[in-house]
């Protein structure tokens, strides 16, 4: 799958969801807020969601590369 160019906001969820995980705050409702964006922008741009939801997760954990 190519690169996909995600929203700031997106990004900003995520970042703050994995934060929240890695300090052992994540709330269900933070992960399900998570979840609703990115099947939104899945179905918006006619990808799928899975696919959206590793490149979201690559991009936001493994900056490095």
């Amino acid at each position: 799958m190519s690169a996909i160019d995600f929203p700031d906001d997106l990004l900003a969820l995520e970042r703050a969801a994995w934060e929240a995980q890695q300090a052992g705050t994540l709330t269900a409702d933070q992960a399900a807020d998570v979840q609703i964006a990115v099947t939104k922008y899945a179905a918006e741009h006619g990808l799928d969601r899975y696919e959206v939801e590793m490149a979201l997760k690559r991009a936001v954990r493994h900056t490095e590369g």
